[in-house]
C-alpha cells in the first residue's frame, strides 16, 4: 500500500562518514521483500509494523531537496540515496521522483551514491550519464547470490541477479564509479566458495570498478524476522545460525576465515577492494 507524506527536510546528517556524511530517503519501507533487511527497525517512526507492505513517499522531497542544495552554506557534500530503503523499488515506477532529484544535482553538479537491488535504474541512464560527466556519482548493485531460487526465497522483490550485474556493465560506458556490494554475506546460504565465485566472475565480466563484502549483522527487529524467516524456510540451518549469532555479528574467527576467501578470490579475478579510490581520483 502506497501512502503519501510530506517531509520537512529531504537530507539527514549522518552521524559519522563513512565517506559519505548525508542521507536521502525518498521513501520509507521497501518492496524487495530481504529478509534481512537491516532497515526495518525504522518503521517503528510511521507506527507500522510493515516494512514491506506499507510504503511511505516523501511526495515533497524534491522540492525540500532543492531548498538543501541552494543554502549558500551547502557545502556540495556526497549524498548517499537510498541508506535506508531502495530508490529503485517498485513504487518509483509510479512516482518517477528520482529523474527529478538526478536533475536537481546535475544543476548543483553535487556527487552521490546509489545503490539498488533494481534495474528500473536504467531507466535513468540518460540522467547519470550526465551527473557522471560533472561529478563524482556511484553507482553499486547489492547482489547476494547467483541461485536464483535462494534469491527469490530471500530477497523475492528484488530483480534477477544477472539483471542487476548486466546495468551494472551498461553503467560502466559512463563516467561513473560502478561497484558490486556483496552484502550481506549471509552465512550457510550464500558463503559458499561457489557462490562468492560465481559473483567475482560475473563482477569481472560486468567491468565493475570495485568489490565490497559485508558481514550479515542481526539486531532488532531483523533478528527476529529473520531467524523466523529461518527456521520456517531453512530449518536444518536454524541452530546452527542461532548459534554463531549469540550477538548482533558473527564472531571473529567466522569473518577472519570468510574475508580470507573473499580477497582470495578478489586477487584472482583482479578486483579492486577500493570502492574510495574512484571517489577520490574524481573529487581531487
Amino acid at each position: 500500500m502506497y501512502k503519501d507524506i510530506r517531509c520537512e527536510i529531504a537530507l539527514n546528517r549522518l552521524k559519522r562518514r563513512i565517506p559519505y556524511g548525508w542521507d536521502l530517503n525518498v521513501y520509507r519501507g521497501c518492496e524487495h521483500g530481504c529478509q534481512y533487511c537491516y532497515a526495518m527497525y525504522s518503521h517503528g517512526y510511521m507506527g507500522s509494523d510493515n516494512y514491506f507492505g506499507d510504503i511511505y513517499v516523501k511526495t515533497n522531497i524534491v522540492e525540500q531537496l532543492e531548498k538543501q542544495l541552494s543554502d549558500p552554506q551547502w557545502k556540495r557534500d556526497i549524498i548517499n540515496i537510498g541508506g535506508v530503503t531502495d530508490s529503485y523499488q517498485p513504487a518509483e515506477e509510479q512516482y518517477k521522483l528520482m529523474p527529478e532529484i538526478l536533475r536537481l544535482l546535475i544543476r548543483y553538479q553535487n556527487p552521490a551514491i546509489i545503490s539498488t537491488k533494481s534495474d528500473l535504474i536504467l531507466r535513468d541512464y540518460d540522467l547519470i550519464d550526465e551527473l557522471s560527466r560533472l561529478t563524482y556519482i556511484n553507482v553499486a548493485a547489492s547482489i547476494t547470490t547467483t541461485d536464483e531460487t535462494l534469491r527469490k526465497s530471500i530477497e523475492p522483490g528484488s530483480a534477477e541477479s544477472i539483471r542487476r550485474f548486466q546495468m551494472l556493465k551498461e553503467f560502466r560506458k559512463t563516467n561513473a564509479s560502478v561497484g558490486l556490494h556483496v552484502m550481506p554475506i549471509i552465512p550457510y546460504l550464500t558463503d559458499s566458495f561457489e557462490n562468492m565465485d560465481a559473483l567475482c566472475n560475473q563482477a569481472k565480466e560486468s567491468d565493475v570498478h570495485y568489490v565490497l563484502p559485508g558481514t550479515l549483522y542481526l539486531r532488532g527487529k531483523t533478528r527476529a524476522v529473520f531467524f523466523d524467516f529461518m527456521k520456517n524456510s531453512f530449518p536444518d540451518l536454524y541452530q546452527k545460525l542461532l548459534a554463531l549469532y549469540k550477538t548482533g555479528g558473527a564472531g571473529k574467527d567466522y569473518k577472519d576465515n570468510l574475508y580470507k576467501l573473499v580477497n582470495g578470490l578478489r586477487e584472482k579475478y583482479s578486483l579492486s577492494s577500493s570502492y574510495t579510490k574512484p571517489m577520490r581520483e574524481k573529487l581531487k
